[in-house]
Formats: C-alpha cells, sequence, structure tokens
C-alpha cells in the first residue's frame, strides 16, 4: 500500500513544540493549503514533526511561512474531556522544506531541507501533544 502525501502550504499559527516522556522533541502546526479550483477556498491540514526536524521548525517557522512537506497520512482518534471520541487525521512529515520562512534568523535556511529519522515510532497519544 502507499501512504504518501506532498503539500505545500502557510503555516496558519505558530508551531508548538512540545516534549513527550521519552524527551523526543514533537511540533505541530496547521497548514493551509489553496484549492486550485472554484472561490478562494483552502484545506486545513494539521501536521506533527519529531525530533530536531521538530526543533528547526519551531526555530525558524512562523505564522503564514511557506513550507513543502512530506509525510504519511495518519489517523487515530481520543476521548475528550467529555467523554466524547474525537477523531484525528494528520500528517506525519518526514521532510520540510522551508520555502519562504517569517523569522528573521530565517534569511540562512531559506530554501532548505529538514529531514526527521522515521525509523523509530512514532505514535502520539493526545495528552502528549
Amino acid at each position: 500500500m502507499i501512504n504518501r502525501v506532498i503539500l505545500v502550504g502557510r503555516l496558519t499559527k505558530d508551531p508548538i513544540l512540545k516534549k513527550v516522556p521519552s524527551g523526543d522533541s514533537v511540533a505541530e502546526f496547521t497548514l493551509a493549503v489553496n484549492r486550485k479550483y472554484g472561490t478562494q477556498q483552502a484545506d486545513y491540514i494539521k501536521c506533527i514533526v519529531w525530533r530536531k526536524m521538530a526543533e528547526n521548525v519551531y526555530k525558524y517557522c512562523s505564522k503564514g511561512s511557506t513550507v513543502g512537506i512530506e509525510g504519511k497520512l495518519q489517523s487515530r482518534s481520543y476521548d475528550n474531556t467529555q467523554g466524547h471520541k474525537v477523531y484525528v487525521v494528520e500528517v506525519i512529515c518526514d521532510l520540510v522544506t522551508f520555502i519562504n520562512t517569517k523569522k528573521s534568523e530565517s534569511q540562512h535556511t531559506e530554501g532548505s531541507n529538514c529531514q526527521s529519522d522515521m525509523s523509530i515510532s512514532s505514535e502520539i497519544k493526545e495528552e502528549n501533544i
């Protein structure tokens, strides 16, 4: 089976960086990807980034930054605080390309790639994010 996602879009807000109990860094952000057809609409895709790549995304990207991502689509569910089951679909990124970053330090990183080591299982639990 093939599960490969390639997207280019803009961050809707600054990325959030957290540490999981294992000590690994994990960042999440939402990517706005414009649709080519119809009225000006966009899809909003939740993206998860791990380890050093997560730290780089947090350091160099902010709301409005344009990035390209490659990864796999993953779905999961969890019970929220009201006891309702919530279903989530997200992209687990193994490559992030900084196309146009908004942070001033980013002038050295525009157009650079950041690749993840996805050899370690990356199950995410809602309470860890």
